[in-house]
């Protein structure tokens, strides 16, 4: 799913006319998939281990994509730009999928969420450091006010401060270095990126899971398995038919309206009252990375969006 966006997007040729009242709606619908994908991914990783929901999950969604690069040809995926890269990209992209799943077994929703929220700051100091992308006092100002913000999530107190938490602390981390390597690789197609992404799912997947496997002795649990993937690549339908329809700095915003869904969500289903250090720091970080978004679009840099947690 993940992509590198650009300013505001002007229209080419063969592309939708502008509608943004529609961009934003197919934004807020891929939104709200993504979270019940994750309410999914909470959900069986309370019976199952990472990697078996990884693996899953991916071969649905491979399986999807195989019937749709059948009717398109395979040539993109083989012909792709700096494939030793691309290759890096996807298995970045897997390892932080499968982090995301091992944290929502231990966490709220909520909290994990907003550890992963974290990502697109921490691109910034990595864009500065390996893109040699020029960051001003005002970027670097709001990474810090962004870390002040993952801090106070984190909640670094003698009574709530847990191994558990360093786990999507380390994916967020993760996620981010998956975020810089797509920057640089924003020429490449979002379909042929995704493709070999849930392949090295499945590789990841494949080689872990047997040492965790648990059998699914229910029908109803396979079925949630495979909607992961289906769910998935539908949302990432979304979010690209959102951002030919509207500008990036118009709908890419609204992504941060997935700490809502986590919030109900695991409030609804789970039982779990958000700490008010993960509020306030899901706010703070949500401010620092707004701030860092438009800044780039004033600048006219490209930037990758405010990615969602991690579904592909």
């Amino acid at each position: 799913m993940n992509q590198a966006v650009g300013g505001t997007a002007g229209q080419v040729a063969g592309a939708p006319a502008q509608n943004i009242p529609a961009g934003i709606g197919y934004m807020l619908l891929a939104v709200f998939i993504f979270s019940t994908n994750d309410v999914l991914g909470k959900w069986l990783a309370g019976t199952y281990g990472a990697p078996q929901i990884l693996l899953m999950r991916s071969a649905v969604a491979m399986a999807i994509l195989v019937v749709i690069f059948s009717r398109i040809g395979f040539a993109p995926v083989f012909t792709m730009e700096r494939p030793g890269l691309q290759i890096v990209r996807a298995f970045l992209g897997a390892a932080e999928t499968g982090v995301f799943y091992a944290a929502v077994r231990y966490l709220p929703l909520a909290d994990a969420m907003t550890f992963y929220l974290a990502g697109p700051i921490y691109v910034t100091i990595l864009a500065a450091l390996f893109l040699r992308e020029r960051v001003g006092w005002r970027r670097w100002s709001a990474v810090i006010a962004g870390f002040v913000g993952v801090v106070i999530a984190l909640g670094p107190t003698a009574g709530s401060f847990g191994w558990a938490t360093l786990i999507p602390l380390g994916g967020s981390i993760v996620y981010a270095v998956f975020l810089t390597v797509t920057r640089s690789l924003r020429g490449t197609s979002d379909t042929v990126m995704a493709f070999w992404q849930i392949a090295a799912s499945l590789v990841l997947g494949g080689i872990a899971a047997p040492f965790t496997w648990t059998p699914a002795t229910h029908a109803f649990d396979f079925l949630l398995l495979g909607l992961l993937g289906v769910g998935a690549l539908v949302a990432i339908v979304g979010i690209n038919r959102s951002l030919k329809l509207a500008p990036a700095s118009v709908v890419v915003p609204y992504q941060y309206t997935m700490i809502i869904w986590a919030g109900l969500f695991g409030y609804f289903v789970f039982g779990d009252v958000p700490r008010w250090q993960t509020i306030l720091g899901a706010a703070i970080i949500i401010a620092a990375g707004l701030f860092i978004f438009f800044r780039e679009q004033k600048l006219a840099r490209p930037t990758a969006q405010p990615e969602l947690p991690p579904e592909i």
